[in-house]
């Protein structure tokens, strides 16, 4: 049946956001603009900055969450408020409450229901993936303690795809969003992703589980052929990708992960993928201005096996931080650790500080191996700049040595091409990604013995 996209409309509710026409989120391809923008533009959310890099949990202060509970974290199924699947009969004038899980949609990277159902996304590319077949879709989107309207260059990015076509880019400036996605007279069936564009590091946001009525559903979208994590810093992020500006800084208003190496490698690989990165961060060293001043709290390796890390709080108490990640949700086939150009700044020609990455390197991929026992693991570096490469080959094959892991490999990147554009802080271009991706993929391939997506 034909299909009705009428009116996508953000509903601004006690502080919360509008698209990106208005809030400069990006451009939104393809897609209708909202014909309606309400609310008492009230937003009570104070900020709250996390202790950065203290590898500590931290203890949140008892906030009410939106629906009157403390936000912590829940496991899945100890909800009885999914109605699908029951075998009853259902009544179209009936509402059912879906709280979004892995039995009910597809979970995109690092995500975790929290106690008030709301469901917390932190890394770039989280969110969720779901076949709708309904009349009406709305879906409400949480900021967290970045969601200030004096705050639009970094709170979270989201962007919304229906049948893979973006139709909603926002900047979550306001605590609540409603956004009408789909409304019309006959019943029609889309795809539908929601997906994190900007950075674990300063937001996080959450979803709410989604009102349907009585014959309406959602349902996971499938599996793909392959599962692929990547490891990696603000290259893996998109950082500044929407900004072709070499002289232009940091904002998740320009960050965009869809745009970036990572996510087109997934793509190109037919895989379903978790990113876990965060601008800054390195193996031993985050980076620095000074390589006399080594940045030891941005480092990867505190925060691999955490939901994520950020400076925002969701309800001003519940960090990413605070909640270990269960390596048995996403089970990778590859993963790509991208991890060594913020190093560089620290490490520069200094040969004892470049063996220092060495055996900083060699026991990340100890703490890795430990949680992913079966996982290929691509270790790649160069886009940015090749400084450290052959310091990663030297790890690789210690590790290797020491270990007799045979599943572990290196694979050095092209230095990005400045004829194809250089993005903020002299960060690759989505040409420049796109090239990076198509080599990488075609690495993945060759290790793997995969097809072509598609085929």
């Amino acid at each position: 049946m034909k299909k009705i996209f009428r009116a996508f409309t953000v509903l601004c509710m006690a502080g919360f956001c509008i698209l990106s026409s208005a809030c400069g989120g990006g451009s939104t391809e393809g897609g209708a603009q909202p014909t309606q923008v309400t609310g008492d533009g009230e937003d009570n959310t104070q900020p709250t900055q996390a202790a950065e890099g203290d590898g500590k949990d931290l203890q949140p202060t008892p906030t009410a969450g939106d629906e009157g509970e403390v936000a912590q974290p829940t496991q899945a199924g100890q909800d009885s408020e999914n109605a699908q699947g029951d075998g009853k009969d259902s009544d179209p004038s009936e509402t059912q409450t879906v709280v979004l899980d892995e039995t009910t949609v597809k979970l995109l990277g690092r995500t975790q229901k929290l106690l008030d159902k709301n469901l917390l996304c932190a890394h770039s590319g989280s969110g969720v993936e779901f076949d709708f077949t309904g009349r009406h879709l709305e879906v409400e989107l949480v900021g967290d303690s970045s969601a200030r309207e004096d705050n639009e260059e970094n709170c979270a990015r989201v962007a919304v795809y229906i049948d893979d076509v973006r139709v909603q880019d926002m900047m979550l400036t306001k605590r609540l969003n409603k956004v009408t996605l789909l409304d019309g007279e006959e019943p029609v069936s889309a795809r539908v992703r929601i997906v994190k564009l900007s950075e674990t590091a300063q937001s996080v946001f959450a979803i709410r589980p989604i009102k349907l009525k009585g014959d309406e559903s959602i349902v996971p979208t499938p599996d793909k052929a392959h599962t692929i994590e990547f490891v990696g810093d603000s290259i893996t992020c998109g950082y500044g990708v929407d900004d072709e500006v070499a002289s232009h800084h940091f904002s998740t208003k320009t960050e965009d992960a869809t745009k970036a190496y990572a996510y087109k490698t997934a793509q190109l690989l037919g895989a379903d993928y978790s990113l876990v990165s965060i601008s800054g961060y390195g193996i031993i060293s985050g980076y620095t201005d000074n390589a006399d001043k080594k940045s030891g709290e941005q480092v990867m390796g505190k925060y691999y096996d955490k939901l994520g890390n950020s400076y925002a709080g969701f309800n001003n108490s519940i960090f990413p931080q605070q909640i270990g990640w269960d390596f048995t949700r996403f089970v990778p086939e590859v993963i790509v650790i991208n991890l060594g150009t913020n190093d560089a700044s620290y490490c520069g020609r200094d040969e004892a500080k470049r063996q220092e990455y060495v055996d900083g390197y060699i026991a990340f991929l100890e703490q890795v191996r430990q949680n992913n026992p079966d996982a290929m693991i691509v270790c790649t570096l160069g886009l940015m700049g090749q400084d450290l490469c052959e310091a990663m080959d030297r790890a690789v094959a210690a590790y290797t040595e020491k270990s007799g892991d045979a599943k572990v490999h290196s694979f050095w990147l092209e230095v990005q091409d400045t004829s194809l554009g250089i993005a903020a802080d002299w960060h690759p271009t989505e040409a420049n990604h796109e090239r990076a991706a198509a080599k990488l993929a075609e690495k993945i391939r060759e290790l793997m013995g995969w097809e072509e997506a598609g085929e």
